[in-house]
């Protein structure tokens, strides 16, 4: 097994990531392209008009599931080499609850649909700045402690230092233990040295294994949905594009550093997006030391400044997606916006989809499931195309040979009806 080519491209990876443990990867560009395309219809038409600006502060996000759906793709139509023409898209399903309580969330909510790259690039980069945020803040304020204990901090130079420290104390409000934050970020922020690739770094598909002369098959690595759909992972791929799930195989397995040493994949900012998410759409508040020195604000001044700021996360999820609103009592939303026309008109099929695919339509690897709701995702049974073809020939069939039997049945009537007049006619 030759994996030199591979091990170079996570060894990059790896470099990248050592430099900056905050940068978030872009996605494929063909792999955008095309599932946009099914999203396209429900959302807005007019390319011109501006941004929607919805009021979003007095919910929560909450995740729902992950699913994949098989659908038409140009490019692996347009590719010779491609064996079909189904790509496996992965949508996330999540909700917009009423208030910060996302247990209660049965009225007044929304219920959306957005492309599982969307979701994790704008959920990834949220999480990595909290984590980011907290690191600093643990970096200030616990090294300090410290400090203190071994009796190293000066007053005097405190004072001194105390107007370049305001800058810094104007970040988001985050939690923090020292009794762990410290070794928390020590490990976060040297990662790769300890044996581990940040789940965040396959949110793009990259090449795992490069076979070269072993005439065997390249594989890929990027997310996927999990256990019936409740998880994000990193899985294996056998194309470029991650559309064709290679079940039974493990990412871990051809993971190697730059020394051919096995490396773990950490998720704990991947498990972040979908693990008890229920997510504030209100901007957090700065801190501010000298937010009561100005005293002399006119109130409407004051008001504007106070009023709270939607979460960037909740915009960039909300503008992406396929919206259910409406059947929700959702008050907050898009109806009254010209520029959403062409969205509002396709909310019926958007609710319907949502609900089809909340009651199993789809299996674990995007077929259509006979059995609904009650197939399993792990061990259902899966319809072959020779399978729906005659299911579908013999629905068909069954209909038509239903209308032939009532044309026989009518014109036998009619028939009947005919014979016994002319001989009424012949006997008068």
């Amino acid at each position: 097994m030759n994996l030199s080519a591979a091990t170079l491209l996570l060894a990059s990876i790896a470099s990248a990531a050592a430099k900056n443990p905050f940068v978030f990867r872009s996605k494929n560009n063909a792999k955008a392209r095309f599932n946009s395309k099914l999203l396209s219809k429900s959302r807005r038409l007019n390319d011109e008009a501006e941004e929607v600006e919805v009021d979003l502060t007095g919910y929560s996000v909450m995740f729902e599931k992950c699913q994949f759906v098989k659908a038409y793709s140009d490019d692996l139509a347009e590719d010779e080499d491609s064996e079909t023409v189904l790509a496996t898209t992965r949508f996330i399903i999540f909700k917009l609850c009423a208030g910060s309580d996302c247990g209660s969330c049965n009225y007044n909510y929304g219920e959306y649909m957005v492309d599982l790259d969307e979701y994790l690039a704008a959920m990834i980069e949220y999480q990595q700045e909290l984590q980011e945020e907290m690191c600093n803040a643990c970096d200030e304020n616990c090294q300090a402690d410290e400090e203190e204990e071994e009796g190293d901090e000066d007053e005097d130079e405190d004072d001194e230092n105390e107007d370049e420290d305001d800058e810094d104390r104007r970040r988001k409000l985050v939690d923090y233990d020292c009794d762990t934050c410290v070794d928390e970020c020590d490990f976060y922020e040297n990662m790769n040295d300890n044996g581990y690739y940040d789940a965040a770094d396959f949110l793009e598909c990259a090449m795992i294994y490069d076979p070269e002369d072993d005439d065997g098959a390249a594989l890929y690595a990027g997310p996927m949905c999990a256990s019936n759909g409740e998880k994000i992972k990193i899985g294996v791929f056998s194309d470029e594009y991650c559309y064709n799930v290679e079940y039974g195989k493990s990412v871990t397995d051809y993971l190697v550093d730059g020394d051919g040493l096995t490396m773990q994949i950490y998720e704990t900012t991947l498990q972040a997006t979908y693990d008890s998410v229920c997510i504030s759409c209100v901007q957090p508040e700065e801190e501010d030391e000298n937010a009561n020195d100005d005293a002399n604000e006119d109130e409407d001044e004051d008001e504007e400044e106070q009023a709270a700021e939607v979460l960037e996360l909740c915009e960039q999820i909300y503008q992406e997606s396929a919206k259910c609103e409406n059947a929700h009592g959702f008050s907050s939303g898009y109806e009254n916006n010209a520029d959403y026309y062409n969205q509002a008109e396709n909310e019926d099929t958007v609710c319907d989809f949502i609900d089809s695919i909340k009651a199993g339509s789809y299996d674990s690897e995007g077929e259509i499931s006979l059995y609904g709701a009650n197939s399993s995702f792990s061990n259902g049974v899966k319809t072959t195309g020779g399978q729906k073809f005659f299911l579908v020939f013999f629905i068909l069939g069954t209909v038509g040979l239903g209308g032939y039997a009532m044309m026989l049945h009518s014109k036998l009537t009619k028939g009947g009806k005919a014979g016994l007049s002319s001989q009424g006619g012949a006997m008068a």
